[in-house]
């Protein structure tokens, strides 16, 4: 989906995602020393919320001005900075940031993978990159253009890399309402050097 298919489906729901914190995170990352943070495909800002709580700095992403627009006025005291960004076609600072956050993020692959390698390599020497997705055994139909999954990721992180989890588990909350989301793959990685 683009922009505005992405926008449109916001903005025919007052709310399309619950606004909490995806289990993962929280179970990956509460005792994390925090830093800078990427949230990418941020959504409502639940992810990124969170993260701000627990003293993170915060850049969130994601294509959508009506759901930065919710997640801002989730965040009267602007401790996140909102970014409208398509991430397949803008790279994200290098370096930069402790941790990635990718949460069920459909980024589709590409031949020379440019929009993932931006990802990350925005991950800074001694960073982590939390990539998850919803396990493809629980689709009812696979998805119709090939995303990135996980375990993908992970076979193409290489020798500067120390994968920490790479499993499917079962989801920390419940699956939302009409999704048969019962799994999640996990891909937690560290960046040991540039």
């Amino acid at each position: 989906m683009d922009a505005q298919e992405w926008d449109a489906r916001y903005r025919a729901q007052d709310r399309l995602f619950s606004g909490n914190p995806n289990g993962v995170l929280i179970t990956e990352v509460t005792d994390r020393p925090p830093g800078r943070a990427l949230d990418v495909g941020c959504g409502e800002g639940g992810d990124a919320l969170w993260l701000a709580g627990n003293g993170w700095q915060v850049t969130a992403v994601d294509i959508a001005p009506t759901a930065l627009r919710r997640a801002a006025a989730a965040d009267p005291s602007a401790r996140v900075r909102w970014t409208e960004a398509d991430l397949s076609r803008t790279r994200p600072e290098p370096a930069a940031y402790d941790l990635v956050n990718v949460q069920y993020f459909p980024l589709a692959v590409t031949p020379d993978h440019a929009a993932l390698r931006g990802l990350l390599d925005a991950v800074a020497p001694g960073g982590l990159l939390l990539y998850v997705g919803h396990d493809l055994a629980d689709l009812a139909k696979p998805p119709p253009t090939t995303y990135y999954q996980p375990a993908d990721v992970a076979k193409l992180l290489g020798d500067g890399w120390t994968v920490l989890t790479d499993e499917t588990r079962p989801r920390t909350a419940p699956a939302p309402p009409g999704t048969h989301h019962r799994h999640d793959t996990v891909l937690f990685a560290r960046r040991t050097g540039r």
